[in-house]
Order: C-alpha cells, then structure tokens, then sequence
C-alpha cells in the first residue's frame, strides 16, 4: 500500500484465495473531485469446492472460476463510482451446481425466484457459465451471457444503470430436451437494485434460430473469454466447445 500526495495505490496486490491466486492493482486519486478511482482484478483457478466450503454439494465439483475486470469511474462513494463507470468484466465458471438452496444460502431472493421458476426445486449442475459485461458510463450490459446446464441453455440479455439503479433484464431459457416444461417461459428481471421485481413474461419471446442465444456476440469477446479457459483436475473442460460453438454464429 503506498499513499502518495491523496492518491492511494495497491499494486500490486496478489494473494492466493481458493486454492488459486487472485491479483489487483488499485488507484484512488483524491487530488480530483469528485475522487477517480480505478481497479483491474484477475482471478485465476479459484476452486469452487474451497469457494463454497459450506455447500455440501460443491465438495464433488472440480470446477473453477476464473475471471478478469478493468474498471474505472469518478465519486465521492462507491454508488458514485459504479455510476460513472467504465469497463468490462469476464468470469467463466466450469462444473459447478446451482439449486435454490444456494441463493437462500447466499441471500440472492431474486436468484432464488428464478432458479425456482427454471429448475424447481432440483439442484442443476452448471456445465459452464460465461460472462463479458461491459460498462459504460455506469451502464452495465452483458455482451454475452450464457449459462450451459445439463437440461437447457439460459442466455441473459438486458441492462443495469448503476447510475439510476433501474434493472431491465431478460433471462431466455432454451430446453435441451422436453423434461423441463417450464422453460417455454422467459423470465425478466425490471425495477431497482433495491427492489428487484422478477416476473414471467405473459407472451412468448421470441427466440432466435440458432440454438444459442447470442446478442452482440462478437469474435473480440469470445476470443478474450477462451484465454480464461482452464481444464480442471484432468477432466474434459465444458467451457472450450461453448465458447467456440459461440464464435461460430454470425457476428450482430
């Protein structure tokens, strides 16, 4: 940690967390008003078992989470700061499981809403979650965002303004087969940070031709998202053969 003349630095900051390592590089200024601040984050092979030690159920899972931030943004606080932000964010995730016990666990009721109304009360094992957010003046949209599971493909599309807090997300699931009836139904996420309202779309959405859902895709993002992909404990990885059926589809 190093304070220079109001301009606080942390760089570099590397410690291991998870059985993997995670690094960041930090810069407060507050010479400036409002103050800048600027942080990049990389996480590399956090084990997800040592992540959750208390769900019993990642125990089995030899998943990892791996990811990558630059942000940058100007306040006098963190909502400040988020609202004028800047950046990108990219996690993958591989071999992992979700279940409404998780989000009760970690206190996620609008998590707990939707994977109730997609999966029911079964815990679901994620083959593979990806993410490529990126932020502009404290609008946050997701460039990609898919989650492979083992009975659908679930695509999220929207926005979250950091800056007014207003949510307006949709989550599209696509059934891998016809034992989820539920998954006809698209999900949306609408009102604040504060008060998140998740609901079910009254009428269809409609759905794209492809088999992956996929806005704004673009083979930048999915090439920066391969770099993060890691096989785990010697096992087949399920992120690879995603990301490149991704890289396939026409560019939007």
């Amino acid at each position: 940690m190093l304070l220079d003349d109001g301009v606080l630095r942390l760089q570099p900051l590397s410690f291991g967390l998870a059985g993997g390592r995670l690094e960041t590089d930090v810069r407060l200024d507050g010479q400036r008003t409002p103050l800048a601040g600027r942080v990049r984050l990389e996480a590399r092979s956090l084990k997800l078992r040592q992540l959750f030690p208390t769900v019993e159920t990642m125990q089995k899972s030899l998943g990892e989470l791996n990811g990558t931030a630059a942000l940058q943004g100007t306040g006098n606080s963190v909502a400040a700061l988020l609202g004028s932000a800047n950046g990108e964010l990219r996690l993958l995730m591989n071999d992992g499981t979700v279940s409404r016990g998780l989000m009760e666990l970690a206190g996620l009721n609008v998590g707990n809403y939707l994977v109730g109304r997609l999966f029911g009360d079964e815990e679901v094992r994620i083959n593979c979650a990806v993410v490529d957010l990126g932020m502009k003046d404290g609008l946050a949209a997701p460039r990609l965002f898919v989650l492979d599971t083992e009975n659908a493909v679930i695509n999220v599309t929207g926005q979250v303004d950091f800056k007014s807090e207003n949510i307006d997300l949709d989550v599209v699931p696509r059934s891998k087969g016809i034992r989820i009836i539920s998954l006809r139904s698209p999900l949306y996420v609408r009102g604040t940070l504060k008060n998140p309202r998740p609901g079910v779309h009254a009428g269809p959405l409609a759905l794209r031709s492809v088999g992956l859902i996929v806005l704004g895709s673009t083979v930048g993002p999915v090439a920066g998202l391969l770099a993060l992909v890691a096989p785990s404990g010697g096992q087949a990885d399920q992120c690879g053969p995603l990301l490149e059926q991704v890289r396939k589809l026409p560019a939007r």
